[in-house]
């Protein structure tokens, strides 16, 4: 099914709903969400000749824009390739060329570029005053047929290891997400205001199917970035708001939420994921904000789709054994299936630590144009996500950290993730990360790189001795001013190795 037919239908049935916002403002009812939608559709296929399967890129920064080219792209039966706006512009020709995309759609400066000029491209700016006329065109065309594995997401993953893969989304792909966010996340109601404050190319945008299939609302900020101030204030305005956040974003609106004493009444969902949430920060979170976070699991290979800490399982402080509870990811999410496997490929029993393997309708297609890479992940469907964790008894998801990222020391395993729950726990440590480095005697050692203020080697040794097993403690801390991350907020553990190298 093409997914542009949720547009449509809440379209008719609620033509006058409000549909995109600016901030509090609205600036299109359901109605002409899907006017404008068809009308740029139209254009890009009697037009520029684009057909079913041709690839667009968009490389915009947040905006209500943003949700009615993809649609527009969804409408002809093209395929939409999400580009991060922060990536450099080297980046974003390499994702282009090997996408095969025929139009970009950019709020750049730079699309002159002689090397923009070099490829068979058609570049539509959203900035200047011409991209309006695209809504003049045909606003009553009918979405094409599809099939449910045709491809309508072509998303690119960081590439912190190398150069990003394109992993391929199919309509079956994204609806069985919507499917496992509805029975195990959250509900979502019509008189929700999902807020676009991460980056719509990641995570944060594809979840707007689900709120598009509900006719809810869709707001997005003014600075078209993640302001927590600005979130704190216009969700107040919005009322019944919901988002998505990277852990490292809400920390940060936590914090702001503490300057303001606010506990974020406007707010009613916050879902978390797309990184490592440690337990002293969900705990404080839950404490200033209440019972407003749910936690999802998922990767670009699975989106957001492997498992799920329900909100009263967040908030829980009552259960014996809560604090292993909010540690995990939650459960698996009905619409997968998990298992813990060895390096073999054998299925591991309940607390034994292994890859985390996921099978079910979520998991992607491959890997664009790169049958090695997706040989070596898809394994008779199962997809190796390269994170290991184990499964508790009750069915708890508990994430140990990348298998890129095991230590071993002395042969044996320590992971990063225990380590680093234990630093930041330690009074003056704002940000904690581990790695292992090379040495002569042990293999390697557990180096831990700290972001905090008047706290010493000794303090954190002494800290670490009281709390883990002597051969996982750090044997080396590094200070800084910042951790370096990508540009969804996760911590690059390649360039503290590099750094590493270099002291």
């Amino acid at each position: 099914m093409n997914l542009a037919n949720w547009l449509v239908d809440i379209a008719e049935k609620h033509p006058k709903k409000e549909a995109l916002l600016k901030g509090e403002y609205c600036s299109a009812d359901y109605a002409t969400f899907r006017a404008r939608s068809s009308s740029i559709s139209d254009y890009l296929e009697n037009l520029l000749g684009l057909k079913k399967g041709d690839r667009v890129a968009i490389f915009l920064a947040n905006s209500t824009e943003y949700l009615e080219i993809i649609y527009a792209v969804w409408f002809l039966g093209g395929v939409v390739v999400p580009i991060n706006s922060k990536l450099h512009i080297d980046e974003t020709l390499w994702i282009i060329n090997d996408s095969g995309s025929k139009v970009l759609f950019t709020d750049k400066i730079f699309f002159n570029d002689q090397a923009f000029k070099k490829l068979k491209l058609t570049v539509i700016s959203t900035i200047e005053k011409s991209f309006h006329k695209l809504y003049s065109f045909s606003s009553s065309r009918s979405p094409v047929e599809i099939n449910k594995n045709d491809l309508v997401w072509l998303f690119y993953t960081s590439g912190t290891t190398g150069s990003p893969k394109g992993v391929m989304l199919s309509s079956k792909n994204l609806q069985a997400m919507v499917e496992g966010y509805l029975s195990d996340v959250d509900t979502v109601s019509f008189s929700d205001t999902s807020l676009y404050s991460a980056p719509m190319s990641h995570g944060a945008g594809l979840y707007n199917v689900i709120f598009v299939k509900l006719g809810a609302r869709h707001s997005v900020p003014i600075s078209g970035r993640f302001d927590p101030l600005e979130v704190l204030k216009l969700s107040l305005k919005l009322k019944r708001v919901c988002m998505f956040l990277a852990p490292t974003m809400v920390n940060k609106l936590v914090r702001q939420a503490e300057i303001n004493m606010s506990s974020a009444e406007g707010i009613r969902t916050i879902i978390y994921g797309g990184g490592p949430m440690y337990l002293v920060d969900i705990i404080h979170a839950v404490k200033i904000m209440g019972p407003r976070f749910v936690q999802i699991f998922g990767q670009g290979e699975c989106p957001m789709a492997i498992s799920a800490l329900k909100r009263d399982e967040v908030s829980d402080r009552e259960s014996w054994n809560w604090r292993e509870r909010v540690s995990s990811v939650g459960r698996k999410q009905s619409v997968v299936d998990v298992a813990i496997k060895d390096p073999n490929g054998n299925m591991l029993p309940a607390n034994h630590i292994g890859e985390i393997c996921v099978y079910g309708d979520p998991v992607m297609l491959g890997y664009w144009n790169n049958p090695s890479a997706t040989e070596s992940t898809l394994i008779d469907g199962w997809l190796k996500t390269g994170d290991l964790g184990r499964v508790d008894p009750n069915g708890y998801i508990m994430l140990e950290g990348r298998s890129k990222d095991l230590i071993i020391s002395g042969g044996s395993n320590i992971y990063p993730r225990e380590v680093e729950d234990v630093l930041l726990q330690c009074p003056n440590v704002f940000e904690a990360s581990v790695v292992g480095k090379m040495d002569p005697e042990w293999g390697e050692i557990v180096v831990a790189f700290i972001v905090g203020t008047e706290i010493t080697f000794d303090d954190l040794d002494s800290f670490c001795i009281e709390r883990i097993s002597r051969f996982k403690r750090p044997r080396e801390y590094i200070f800084l001013d910042s951790l370096p991350k990508n540009n969804y907020g996760k911590i690059l553990k390649k360039e503290l190795r590099n750094l590493l190298e270099k002291i």
